[in-house]
């Protein structure tokens, strides 16, 4: 390398860090190389996907947790998920066969004990002399020392491999949160959602209780995009997300299925019930105009969505409840959005 551009690099990093360490700062991120390693890249700009994934939890106000810190290392940083996925297999395997070992081990340890007292049993009843006792109960405690002895080397590794276990098993709660989450909005993600509506209906259906399944998409969402490019129509998107998390229960499911298209899970709650929080939630996003932009200058004027509503029946499986919402969905769409349907 040379002088020249050895002397802009360092520029650069200094410049960088004169703007990540304050922002980490407000945002209560601790100062650790991994966090810093985020957030170098975040202001160095290259790293695309890792700004939009921090732009979008910047505007949905969430918090930076040590979750969420790892969350963004591992995804963005570090190899991706299916290589650290292996890596953990792999260390796993290690563990197992170190602890399959040190078993075997033990157990020819206590295989070989068990033999002896055999054979000090049959041994004691020859009446043996003096002499031969004293050999006779010196190998016994030479063999019970043994057998002490590995005992307590296998209950030390025991405690090492306990940690390690541990270690192992946030890394791969860590993948699972990542793999779970909608990078853009911070909401559950289509793959969240497909395993939380299984369990939901079984849940419910077995209890008969009330259950609505709501689907919100944003009218005329493509209009944004084209007019506005990508970034503002992630605005949108965050902000949608923002106000959909805001409107419902804390028990209530929110999920960004794809595209422009979100579903929310509606736990003990009846047609009726949804209808009100459809609604609700529509208002509240329609009474809203978006201004985006450095000094708020950019109007988006109203942004409206259309919601289809569907209620837990006796006979649902996931597709036909799915898709009675979403024909709901089409028809709030042909009367001419900005409505609710079910």
């Amino acid at each position: 390398m040379n002088l020249a551009k050895h002397l802009t690099d360092t520029e650069l990093s200094a410049k960088i860090l004169r703007h990540a360490v304050p922002k980490m700062s407000e945002l209560n991120i601790p100062v650790t190389p991994d966090n810093y390693s985020v957030w170098y890249e975040y202001f160095r700009g290259v790293n695309l996907d890792l700004k939009r994934a921090i732009d979008g939890l910047l505007s949905n106000k969430v918090a930076f947790t040590a979750e969420v810190n790892a969350g963004l290392h591992s995804n963005f940083i570090q190899e991706k998920s299916p290589e650290i996925i292996e890596n953990v297999q792999v260390e796993t395997q290690l563990l197992i066969n170190g602890l399959m070992s040190k078993l075997s081990k033990m157990s020819h340890g206590t295989g070989r004990f068990s033999q002896t007292l055999n054979e000090f049993q049959t041994d004691i009843k020859s009446a043996p002399d003096p002499e031969t006792l004293t050999r006779l109960i010196d190998t016994l405690a030479d063999e019970v020392s043994e057998v002490v002895n590995s005992n307590q080397e296998m209950e030390k590794s025991l405690i090492v491999m306990s940690d390690e276990v541990q270690s192992l098993k946030s890394e791969m709660e860590n993948l699972n949160l990542v793999a779970m989450t909608d990078q853009l909005t911070s909401l559950h993600n289509r793959r969240a959602f497909d395993e939380e509506v299984l369990e939901h209906l079984q849940r419910y259906k077995m209890d008969a209780v009330n259950s609505s399944l709501l689907i919100i998409d944003i009218d005329k969402f493509k209009n944004f995009n084209d007019t506005h490019g990508h970034v503002i129509g992630d605005k949108v998107l965050a902000y949608i997300a923002l106000a959909l998390k805001q409107g419902v229960r804390g028990e209530d499911f929110v999920a960004r299925y794809g595209g422009e298209e979100f579903v929310v899970l509606l736990p003990d709650t009846d047609h009726t019930g949804a209808l009100v929080v459809a609604e609700q939630l529509r208002s509240r996003i329609a009474e809203k105009k978006l201004t985006v932009g450095k000094d708020k200058k950019l109007s988006l004027g109203a942004i409206t969505v259309s919601i289809g509503i569907a209620t837990l029946g006796h006979d649902d499986d996931r597709e036909t409840y799915f898709v009675r919402a979403d024909e709901a969905l089409y028809r709030a769409k042909s009367s001419g959005r900005n409505c609710v349907k079910g």
